[in-house]
């Protein structure tokens, strides 16, 4: 019989792409991780995976064995959603990696909502900026996650978690001093950009929007903190988009804002998949949407 241990190590190693990082998400030791990865080829007789350097890839089998890895942890999360919900689970702690802006946006005001109808639910928040709340939910580090779209993100038929849209939030162009003339993305093409660093979703999703626009922007300065952001273009040193919630209640030194159509950033909740039904889940999923 397969252990299901090993097939969550199967599914670490499939997803960070070496075992060192594969045992450090599992806190367990790379040999350990090896270990149980032989001992799930023993299960299986058939090798999972080839070595590349320092990297894993799987084999047919191994992709195989990962499909159906996914369905029986997303079965297991089923299981305990229902035991929880037979034995009344209505307190208990929920852990949500989330990014800033959304934890004032829509997080926060889902916490206030439930003190009130849910007093036994226990929400503990991990500020998770860039892609690292996705990361975190599949190592099992947090129960859900707020997250953005953004390229190669697992999309709605990843068959590892459940998701559910939030909001689509617009980005606005953020100008230096004295900028007031009314511009598109176009005209912006020769400047200098400030933004988040590679690896961030609203890096991405601004790079899309420049690239649509017919220019790869060249970025000077990085910062994932938009006041950062913003005080930078107030010293002139370059142009920004910047999502519109950001700007809310944000100290803006004498820089222009101009609305800007195309990009926007698209916020989802998820869940492992399976587990969207527990009892201490659901209301936090439903109060989110509330919230969004």
């Amino acid at each position: 019989m397969i252990d299901t241990r090993r097939l969550r190590t199967l599914r670490a190693v499939a997803d960070h792409g070496t075992v060192t990082a594969a045992a450090a998400a599992l806190h367990l030791t790379p040999s350990a991780v090896s270990q149980q990865l032989g001992a799930l080829e023993h299960e299986v007789g058939h090798r999972l995976f080839t070595r590349d350097g320092r990297g894993v890839h799987l084999t047919a089998v191994g992709k195989i064995m990962l499909g159906h890895a996914n369905e029986v942890l997303a079965q297991l999360e089923r299981a305990e959603a229902e035991v929880a919900a037979y034995a009344n689970g209505a307190a208990g702690e929920v852990t949500v990696a989330c990014f800033a802006t959304a934890i004032s946006a829509v997080l926060s005001p889902a916490m206030a909502a439930l003190s009130v109808t849910k007093p036994g639910l226990r929400v503990r928040v991990l500020d998770a900026e860039g892609d690292q709340g996705l990361k975190m939910l599949l190592d099992e580090l947090a129960d859900l996650t707020i997250a953005v779209e953004y390229r190669g993100a697992p999309d709605a038929t990843d068959r590892r978690i459940t998701r559910r849209p939030l909001y689509a939030e617009p980005f606005d162009l953020v100008l230096p001093p004295g900028r007031d003339e009314p511009v598109d993305l176009p005209a912006l093409a020769e400047e200098t950009w400030i933004g988040p660093y590679p690896g961030n979703p609203v890096h991405d999703v601004i790079t899309f929007a420049c690239e649509q626009a017919g220019f790869t922007p060249r970025f000077a300065h990085s910062s994932d903190d938009f006041r950062a952001v913003v005080a930078l273009v107030g010293a002139g040193a370059g142009v920004a988009l910047v999502p519109r919630r950001a700007l809310r209640d944000m100290a803006l030194p004498g820089v222009t804002i101009q609305q800007v159509s195309g990009p926007e950033r698209r916020v989802f909740a998820a869940v492992r998949r399976g587990a969207e039904t527990h009892p201490l889940l659901k209301p936090l999923l439903d109060a989110l949407s509330a919230a969004s």
